[in-house]
């Protein structure tokens, strides 16, 4: 079983490690966009036509399943993605959360990036599934970018900053961009000791794990995970090794020019 993750940078090895964790044998295909990073500030349907270029390479590769661990490619793209493989192929995409952080939490900020901040997306969410928590947007000027550059500094700077803007006596925290918790031990660093922090990625990976279980398919793979970078065989970006996730994922990394999963 082929596992295509689709992101433009970093964002999809929380949810990759939690895949390999979860089921060591199954076969990871990590897709990465270097040529068109980041794609948060691009328009909709640019983002859209990449994802779905992404997907139909993915296919032609063997994946079986496709996840999309990117909050803005699972907002801009999910359905013309999920038309576009057919019911087949499970498309998990991500959604931030809320609806956990503000059952638990009187008092909820979300951080994100600038872009999913101030989109119509997120008020929609918050809409739907704030119930009665009081819940802020916050967004995280550059922290996403620094974290694909694996700059320390930078990404110190950027968490400082939005614990700075997060309002006083927050009970909770949901990580509104799926490379945010990469960095979770600097977050939490950074804010009040007991606040709660929420992100998604265990559960896309537990989802992921659902609708696979449900083809009924055989599942064993060769636990090997493999790169394409904007649809060409790549490697895992340096950047990767600064973290836990990264580190996991790299030591089932397949050599670049081998033979796929064999």
């Amino acid at each position: 079983m082929i596992v295509a993750l689709i992101d433009s940078g970093l964002g999809m090895l929380p949810t990759g490690a939690w895949l390999r964790k979860l089921r060591p044998d199954i076969d990871l295909l990590l897709m990465m966009d270097p040529d068109g990073a980041p794609w948060g500030p691009k328009p909709e349907q640019w983002v859209t036509e990449r994802v779905l270029e992404t997907a139909r390479t993915a296919l032609r590769e063997g994946a079986e399943v496709i996840v999309v661990p990117c909050n803005t490619a699972s907002v801009t793209s999910l359905e013309p993605l999920r038309a576009e493989v057919g019911p087949g192929v499970p498309v998990i995409g991500t959604v931030p959360a809320i609806k956990p952080a503000a059952a638990a939490c009187r008092k909820v900020a979300v951080w994100a990036t600038a872009a999913t901040t101030a989109s119509a997306y997120q008020a929609d969410l918050i809409t739907r599934f704030g119930g009665d928590a009081e819940i802020t947007g916050v967004a995280c000027h550059g922290l996403a970018d620094a974290i694909d550059r694996g700059d320390l500094p930078a990404i110190a700077e950027a968490i400082t900053g939005a614990a700075g803007r997060t309002p006083a006596d927050t009970e909770g925290i949901v990580l509104g961009c799926t490379h945010y918790p990469l960095v979770i031990d600097a977050i939490l660093a950074a804010l009040p000791p007991g606040i709660r922090v929420f992100d998604s990625a265990e559960a896309v990976a537990g989802q992921t794990l659902r609708r696979m279980d449900a083809l009924g398919r055989p599942l064993t793979g060769t636990a090997a995970t493999r790169v394409l970078t904007s649809n060409r065989p790549g490697e895992m970006p340096a950047a990767a090794a600064a973290f836990d996730s990264g580190r996991l994922l790299g030591a089932t990394l397949r050599p670049l020019g081998s033979t796929p999963f064999a």
